[in-house]
């Protein structure tokens, strides 16, 4: 027993968590390169998530455990993104495009040409499907990733490393299991939503009142640049990876050899990339895949032809925007024509009045549609949309339809203009259009087609994840007049649902099951169910750790919700305007004395949350520990450490080699500590 408490059990004891960590991290990476690379999953949900909570119940209980590239760090801990410039040490240029096969052709003739190649000589091309994503870079030094940044002007970009290191399909170690890592190389390649990924933002970013995008592209990049690094995390991001910058280690002879590299990295590559022995296997490329793109899960506009020998690329060099050794050819966007039969008014959860027009069904890119957003009434004005015109309409990143212009030659003269209703559609309640808002509003908190959407919003899987009560069977118990609201579903009873059309007993017992199953929902879900306007689900998480019940929410101001990091002003008058109002207030409130009893997140005692509302920066070199070890005990102090100064920042701890932080923070007056003295903090605290 007295072993066990010595000075070699001690080192026994952390030798061998050390040790289990370790194989936690590697076992962890594998299953993750299988899962969000491969594809090919080898473990079950659950068993991945015991791993996960292993590792992380260990690094919690002992921070020196912590590394930068374990995969609890992935997001790190209350990090906001500044978005520093990030120059390239080797450019990341862009493409000349091709728009017909005879171009193609030509780009084939012209590198004969410079290479001085006989003309029965082929040249061995890599065809790769053209990703419609943003174009990103990311550095590893020893096999670690160690920043990540956006093509900006080709020449310096944007840092985005705390948001890239939350892709999932980005390792954070390189695997050096069938080929070394090479000592630096800089990544480079394009990241993506999946059209299902896609649908979801904008989705619950409609029923959150928040902005909708308007193709997977522009929410790619707003996702990467988030200042807030979890909401990049919560929009699952992917990356495709095909090219690369800087490079240190043994040479790669081609870009397929590149690719090949990349796969044995565990770095993720398009499964679909092709060696091409001539420039006709290109054109049979790009003819194959022009309508088979169609059927992917992302976005792709065309193909990108490479010459595949590196010593052929470094032969035709650059000029200065592209390289001479590659170019993309776009496929035509498919534009057709149809009829605008009406302009419908949908009204949102928030009451937003969005127009939307009906067409004439017509077949875009293999898929018929008959309804494109107008999004706003300045839209439609910039426009000059009219019910009756012909206009032309494309899928917008190949999924959501949109009108690209009338055809003024087309109109007759009966063309209708389009005005937006005084008065909302659904109740006939007064509207208002916010001050610097594009957005025409429905003001009657009591809108039918409001509660509808609010109720669809608080049974969302991303709310309160209420199963076998999807859309038109919460509209047949609104119909029949059974739930009004949120709190009604917790009174529905066996003899009220077998009383609906087709809603045997076996389906109800279902329902209800499924509803008495929710009332131990997360609080952080609870907060997102509510539907409170710019409230997405990594807020409700911040709240929910803030506050710890419905009850403080409710009760707080907006002084002290604008305080919260990640909140700030226009969220916390959100917050505070969407309890004012009664209905809200009362409904909430009601929800708890139905049984509905949201599970507050951990959070630790009194006597461990000495640093609560404190937050650290760190600058410079530490010596005693690691920047993520020190933040991580900050942390487990009820503190919160930043990667920025400002002057909501208590401390700055400054080691040799601090710079710009140091001196931000003299600027403001705040408090710079030494590391001696904030290791003398740390022993004033429990350990």
């Amino acid at each position: 027993m007295s072993d066990a408490f010595g000075d070699d059990g001690l080192t026994r004891g952390t030798s061998e968590r050390a040790a289990r960590a370790e194989a936690l991290r590697r076992a962890i990476r594998e299953h993750d390169h299988r899962y969000y690379v491969l594809a090919a999953p080898t473990i079950s949900d659950a068993g991945y998530d015991a791993l996960f909570r292993e590792l992380k119940d260990l690094e919690s209980e002992d921070p020196s455990l912590i590394t930068s590239d374990s995969p609890t760090q992935r997001l790190g801990p209350n990090i906001e993104n500044s978005f520093a410039p990030a120059p390239h040490i080797v450019p990341m240029l862009s493409l000349d495009n091709a728009f017909s096969e005879g171009e193609i052709r030509e780009f084939d003739a012209r590198i004969r040409r410079t290479l001085n190649l006989a003309a029965d000589m082929p040249v061995e091309y890599v065809a790769e499907l053209k990703i419609d994503g943003l174009s990103i870079s990311a550095t590893y030094e020893q096999g670690a990733l160690v920043r990540a940044a956006t093509r900006g002007t080709g020449t310096v970009g944007e840092d985005i490393t705390p948001n890239a290191r939350t892709i999932r399909s980005l390792p954070l170690r390189l695997s050096d299991a069938i080929l070394p890592a090479p000592s630096r190389i800089e990544v480079r390649g394009e990241a993506l939503l999946s059209h299902d990924e896609f649908a979801r933002i904008n989705a619950e970013n409609e029923l959150s009142g928040a902005s909708t995008f308007a193709n997977p592209r522009n929410a790619a990049a707003g996702s990467l640049r988030q200042k807030d690094p979890g909401v990049t995390a919560s929009r699952g991001l992917e990356v495709f990876l095909y090219a690369s910058g800087a490079y240190e280690g043994e040479p790669l002879e081609s870009q397929w050899s590149l690719l090949e590299a990349y796969r044995a990295w565990g770095l993720r590559v398009n499964p679909h990339s092709r060696v091409c022995a001539s420039i006709d296997d290109v054109v049979v490329f790009i003819e194959e895949w022009a309508e088979r793109r169609r059927t992917l899960p992302y976005d792709t506009d065309g193909i990108v032809v490479k010459v595949n020998s590196r010593s052929m690329q470094e032969a035709l060099g650059s000029v200065s925007r592209s390289p001479r050794w590659a170019i993309a050819y776009k496929y035509p966007a498919e534009q057709v024509r149809t009829r605008v039969l009406d302009i419908v008014i949908q009204v949102g959860m928030s009451g937003a009045l969005t127009p939307v027009a009906a067409l004439a069904p017509v077949r875009v890119g293999g898929v018929s549609i008959s309804r494109a957003t107008l999004h706003n009434e300045d839209e439609i004005r910039r426009k000059d949309v009219r019910i009756g015109d012909t206009v032309v309409v494309q899928r917008a990143g190949e999924v959501i339809p949109e009108i690209v212009e009338v055809v003024r030659d087309a109109r007759s003269g009966d063309e209708t203009e389009f005005v937006m209703p005084e008065a909302c559609p659904a109740c006939g309640g007064a509207v208002g259009r916010a001050e610097g808002e594009a957005v025409l509003r429905c003001l009657n908190p009591a809108c039918p087609e409001k509660a509808r959407r609010r109720l669809r919003h608080f049974v969302s899987r991303a709310g309160m994840d209420i199963e076998n009560l999807g859309g038109k069977r919460l509209d047949q118990l609104m119909d029949a007049e059974l739930v009004r609201d949120p709190s009604d579903l917790y009174r529905l009873t066996m003899d009220d649902l077998v009383a609906i059309p087709r809603m045997g007993p076996a389906l109800a017992r279902g329902v209800l099951a499924a509803i008495d199953e929710s009332r131990s929902r997360p609080l952080a879900r609870f907060i997102y169910a509510l539907g409170i306007r710019h409230v997405g689900a990594r807020t409700a998480e911040i709240l929910a750790e803030s506050f710890g019940s419905v009850e403080a929410l409710i009760d707080a101001d907006e002084e002290s919700l604008a305080a919260i990091d990640e909140i700030g002003a226009v969220i916390a008058a959100a917050i505070v305007d969407f309890f004012a109002n009664p209905v809200h207030r009362d409904m909430a409130l009601k929800l708890q004395d139905l049984g509905v009893r949201p599970v507050a997140p951990d959070r630790p005692d009194s006597a461990s949350r000495l640093f609560a509302g404190k937050t650290f920066v760190f600058t410079g070199t530490l010596e005693a520990m690691t920047r993520p070890q020190a933040e991580a005990r900050v942390k487990a102090l009820g503190g919160k450490s930043s990667s920025s100064v400002s002057a909501r920042t208590d401390y700055v701890v400054a080691g040799p080699g601090a710079g710009s932080k140091l001196e931000k923070a003299r600027a403001l007056e705040v408090t710079i500590l030494e590391e001696s003295e904030f290791l003398a903090m740390l022993e004033r605290t429990p350990s």
